[in-house]
């Protein structure tokens, strides 16, 4: 099913710019997010990182490795996980974002919660560029959520995930969350579907293989299948040996038009993009 004649309103052009606290970042070639989680139980263990010297080494090799975004995590969405407190999630996050602006003032930050006043006081105390929420915006509510409404205010890009489970409906629940924002102010928003939220193994395939009608929205689109369980479930294998079948499904999503790759593997993602763009 394709669905034009619903989302006509909200086709642009495809070439991106996002404003970041005053700089502005082209989507036109396609962007790579390094993952840095500073927790303690993230899915997979090469991303975690709680030291400051852990933290340095990391941001020193997303930037060396042509990364253009951190994205810092401190409170782990891997399935079963139960959050940690908002104060603790509020602490790490101090601590890791101290070092980012210490090591790499001029770095393009985001952060991933779900946590409104977590959004908050990162892009208040730190200049945080963007904010990935990592939250399910409860489909089906007619009023606009605190997360949407705290971001609205801060004026930040937004990244907003959708859990929902088939292509039709990450379309129309995209749809009502965007006229939502829309609403309260919201100029930047980066659509992410949802790999490994509220899908089964096949519905996450079902997503990947029908990808390409979230163009019709007229905005960015980030992938972050890194790693997940529905490469190494398929291949038979623990997330430390599912960087090929990771790389494999972002050359899928780059064709399908993806803007942003979230990854733990930085120097691959830069690799398959410019071999994506060179083959086209």
């Amino acid at each position: 099913m394709h669905f034009s004649h619903l989302f006509g309103n909200f086709v642009a052009e495809m070439d991106y710019t996002l404003n970041c606290n005053g700089r502005l970042l082209s989507l036109h070639t396609p962007q790579v997010m390094g993952i840095l989680n500073v927790t303690p139980d993230s899915f997979y263990a090469g991303s975690r990182k709680q030291t400051e010297q852990e933290i340095r080494e990391r941001i020193q090799q997303i930037q060396s490795e042509g990364g253009t975004i951190i994205d810092v995590g401190a409170c782990s969405t891997r399935p079963g996980s139960e959050p940690v407190a908002e104060k603790e999630e509020m602490e790490r996050l101090r601590f890791a974002l101290g070092i980012i602006r210490g090591e790499s003032s001029d770095a393009i930050v985001s952060v991933d919660t779900f946590r409104p006043d977590v959004a908050r006081m990162v892009v208040e105390e730190f200049g945080v560029d963007i904010i990935n929420d990592v939250g399910d915006p409860s489909p089906g509510t007619h009023s606009p959520t605190p997360m949407f409404r705290m971001v609205s205010r801060l004026g930040v890009p937004y990244i907003l995930m959708s859990a929902q489970p088939t292509i039709r409906e990450i379309l129309l629940d995209f749809a009502r969350s965007v006229d939502e924002l829309r609403a309260l102010g919201q100029k930047d928003i980066i659509l992410d579907p949802g790999f490994g939220f509220g899908k089964t193994l096949e519905q996450n395939y079902e997503v990947m293989h029908q990808m390409e009608q979230l163009s019709f929205m007229g905005l960015p689109v980030l992938v972050g299948i890194s790693r997940k369980s529905m490469i190494y479930r398929v291949l038979g294998c623990e997330p430390a040996d599912a960087l090929n079948g990771t790389t494999v499904l972002n050359t899928m999503a780059l064709q399908k038009g993806a803007s942003i790759l979230r990854v733990h593997d930085v120097r691959e993602a830069v690799e398959t993009i410019k071999i994506t763009n060179y083959a086209v």
